[in-house]
């Protein structure tokens, strides 16, 4: 029998799966398992030989606290996805069930995942969906001002794309620096995205073809000149219509960002900086490892 740790957040999923229903679940299909409620409770624990992985039952937020304590431990994590963006998820093709989930896992192919390590940005070191400056950070801070009543999942993203939007007819285009070994891009732009992924936020699929596992970086820029087909994207998935959207994409396993502008986000903590910044970012190669999902990697073979 198998042995995992279990972590699991129990305000995910509008409550709808305890720790003893995600246990269950476990036992049924093998498994023997430990559990914790938060990824705290790992902090600095030695897994023994007999732990085979960890399991995240859990939304982006508590996937990515989990995965910043097991950087470099090489335990592979797989995920129970119960939040209301799930990006993490998402870009692993993680989806269905969670009995068919976790029926995958014993063929389920481990991947390496890579981690973005930040300098000159107090506080913050690593980041495993993306960092980025303008809008996206912007949403972020009004979000938390506002305070608006939890609904569900739907509501939620739906509430954030909207208020996205928003901002994106608003927010005034920065100037930005961009250092990608020995070119230099500058311009105006009201989104500057660093994606380890290919979705941030309120499932804004800016990067379709971003891998977490190829040692690359795609770095997203929404010019001052595409705010208007930027907030149209917003408009067709506030209505529920997915259709691609092409902004200039840049590769980069090493970059720095001079940001002539207050509004940076990592993962999804908003930052407001005193004044501008230059910020450098180096890609991690395989830091982590996740079981992906039965459709991983097809829907990029087919581009």
């Amino acid at each position: 029998m198998k042995f995992i740790e279990l972590i699991h957040n129990p305000k995910a999923g509008e409550g709808e799966n305890t720790m003893a229903d995600i246990v269950s679940m476990l036992t049924d299909a093998g498994y023997d398992c430990s559990h914790s409620s938060t990824p705290d409770d790992i902090e600095g624990k030695k897994f023994t030989r007999e732990t085979d992985f960890l399991v995240v039952a859990g939304g982006d937020g508590t996937v990515r606290k989990t995965a910043l304590q097991m950087m470099n431990n090489r335990l592979p994590m797989a995920i129970l996805p119960m939040g209301t963006a799930n990006n993490i998820a998402r870009t692993l093709a993680i989806q269905g069930g969670y009995r068919n989930i976790i029926h995958h896992w014993a063929t389920s192919k481990v991947v390496s995942f890579d981690v973005g390590k930040i300098d000159n940005l107090d506080g913050y070191k690593f980041f495993i969906e993306g960092m980025g400056f303008g809008v996206f950070p912007k949403m972020i801070n009004e979000i938390h001002k506002q305070k608006r009543a939890e609904g569900t999942p739907e509501e939620n993203l739906r509430a954030a794309l909207e208020l996205m939007r928003e901002v994106v007819l608003t927010y005034k285009a920065r100037t930005c620096r961009i250092e990608i070994d020995d070119a230099e891009h500058v311009g105006k732009y009201i989104l500057v995205e660093v994606m380890n992924i290919s979705s941030i936020g309120p499932n804004l699929k800016l990067a379709p073809l971003a891998n977490p596992c190829d040692g690359e970086f795609e770095v997203v820029l929404v010019a001052e000149a595409q705010r208007d087909q930027f907030a149209e994207y917003l408009q067709r998935k506030i209505r529920g219509v997915e259709e691609p959207v092409s902004f200039n994409v840049l590769k980069a396993k090493k970059l720095k960002i001079h940001w002539d502008g207050k509004h940076v986000h990592v993962d999804d903590a908003s930052i407001t900086l005193d004044k501008p910044a230059e910020i450098e970012i180096t890609l991690q190669s395989g830091g982590l490892s996740f079981m992906a999902g039965e459709e991983y990697g097809k829907e990029k073979a087919g581009h």
